[in-house]
C-alpha cells in the first residue's frame, strides 16, 4: 500500500471519516490543516496525528506529504485541489469537486497535465452489492435495460431550526440536496448501468424559505427536495427523488433497474441484500457472500458472508482503489476510482438540473 504520508484538510465529519479509513488501510496520516492554527492543534491532538499545519501552504510545503484529502466546504475545493496538484500532490477531494463546471473543467485539465492521481470521493458506489449489480446490468443478465428509478432521502434538515453551512449557497453552491446527495445517486446508477445521463427534467422545492441561525432568520435559496426525470445515452429512462426533509429517513438510498430478462433493486438500509425480480418465476434475494459474488464485487468485499459491510467500509474501498492505482504507477491505465472527469460531469448534471427547473423544460447535459 501507499508508502508516503497523507495530509487531511478539514476537521469535520468528513475529515475524521477519511482519517479512520486511511488508518484501516495502514496509510500514514502526517497531519491536518484547519480554518485556524488553534483548531488544527486541537484536531491533531484529538485525532492523534503528529502535525498541526499552520496553513494550507505549510502543509503543501511538507515534502513527506505525497497526497492530500480535501474535506472542507465546497467553495474551497477548487482552489485547494488546484494548489495541491500544482505542488505535486495526489488529490482525493470530497464532492462536489467545485462550485461550477468552469472550475471543474479547469481542474480536469490541471490534473491531466500534472500526471498525478486525482479522485472525487463518490464513495457510496463502493457498497459491494453495487458492483454485483454492475456485473448483472452490464453483463447482459438483465437483457436490454428499460428503466431505472430510486431515491436518496434524509431528514436532518427537516426543521426550520436545522442549519448547516450547506444551506448557504455561498459556501455550498446553488444546489444543495441534489449536489450533496443526489450526485451520489447519479454516480451510482451511471456506474452500475454503464450509461451516462444526458437529458434531465427537474422540479425543485424549498420547504423552508428561511432558517433560524445565530438568533436570526437566514433566507434560504437552496432546495430541500427535488424530483428529476432523465434519459441516459443508452436509451434508459429514469427518475429519482432527493430530499433532506423526509421524516424518519436518516440516509436512505434506493434504486431499481428493470430490463427485458429481469430486474434488480438495492436499499442502503439493507445493504447486504440485492433483490432480483423475474416475470415467469419466483423472485430472489441475494445476500452478500464473497464466495458467491462476481470477481468485481468480490474485490470490494472484505468480510465473509453474514458479516455486514457498511458506510465506513465504502471509504476504505474507495481509498484502496485510489492508493493501489498510485502504487501501481501506470497513470495511463483507466483509474478504477471516481475521477476529476467524473466530478466535472456531476457538476454539468447539477447545472442542467438547475436550468431545467428554472425553465421547466428538458435540458441537455453539458
Amino acid at each position: 500500500m501507499y508508502r508516503s504520508s497523507v495530509a487531511i484538510a478539514g476537521s469535520g465529519f468528513m475529515g475524521s471519516t477519511h482519517l479512520e479509513a486511511l488508518r484501516r488501510l495502514g496509510i500514514t496520516v502526517a497531519g491536518v490543516v484547519c480554518s485556524s492554527p488553534e483548531k488544527a492543534q486541537q484536531t491533531a491532538s484529538d485525532f492523534g496525528v503528529p502535525n498541526a499545519y499552520g496553513s494550507y501552504e505549510d502543509m503543501l510545503a511538507d515534502s513527506a506529504v505525497g497526497a492530500v484529502h480535501i474535506c472542507v466546504p465546497n467553495n474551497l475545493h477548487y482552489t485547494m485541489a488546484k494548489q495541491a496538484l500544482l505542488a505535486g500532490k495526489h488529490v482525493m477531494c470530497e464532492k462536489p469537486l467545485a462550485m461550477d463546471s468552469r472550475e471543474t473543467e479547469d481542474l480536469v485539465w490541471v490534473a491531466e497535465q500534472s500526471g498525478l492521481a486525482a479522485g472525487v470521493c463518490y464513495n457510496l458506489r463502493y457498497y459491494p452489492l453495487n458492483f454485483e449489480a454492475r456485473h448483472l446490468a452490464g453483463g447482459g443478465q438483465l437483457g436490454r435495460l428499460f428503466h431505472v428509478n430510486g431515491c436518496y432521502i434524509q431528514d436532518w434538515l427537516q426543521l426550520e431550526t436545522d442549519f448547516n453551512w450547506r444551506v448557504d449557497s455561498g459556501k455550498g453552491g446553488a444546489l444543495r440536496a441534489v449536489a450533496d446527495i443526489g450526485t451520489h445517486w447519479m454516480d451510482m446508477v451511471q456506474m452500475i448501468t454503464g450509461q451516462k445521463i444526458h437529458r434531465v427534467f427537474a422540479d425543485l422545492a424549498t420547504v423552508h424559505e428561511s432558517r433560524s441561525h445565530a438568533g436570526s432568520a437566514m433566507p434560504v435559496d437552496t432546495e430541500d427536495c427535488a424530483s428529476i426525470l432523465f434519459r441516459m445515452d443508452g436509451g434508459l429512462a429514469g427518475s429519482f427523488f432527493v430530499s433532506q426533509v423526509a421524516s424518519g429517513r436518516k440516509n436512505t438510498i434506493r434504486y431499481e433497474i428493470s430490463g427485458e430478462k429481469g430486474a434488480i433493486a438495492w436499499d442502503s438500509e439493507r445493504p447486504e441484500e440485492l433483490w432480483r425480480g423475474y416475470r415467469g418465476r419466483t423472485n430472489e434475494t441475494m445476500v452478500k457472500d464473497p464466495s458467491l459474488l462476481s470477481a468485481g464485487a468480490m474485490r470490494h468485499t472484505s468480510y465473509p458472508g453474514g458479516h455486514m459491510e457498511g458506510y465506513p467500509d465504502t471509504f476504505k474501498h474507495c481509498f484502496h482503489d485510489f492508493y493501489s492505482y498510485i502504487e501501481a504507477g501506470n497513470f495511463t491505465s483507466p483509474p478504477p476510482f471516481p475521477t476529476f472527469p467524473d466530478g466535472h460531469r456531476e457538476l454539468q448534471l447539477c447545472e442542467a438540473i438547475l436550468k431545467s427547473h428554472r425553465q421547466q423544460s428538458w435540458v441537455e447535459v453539458g
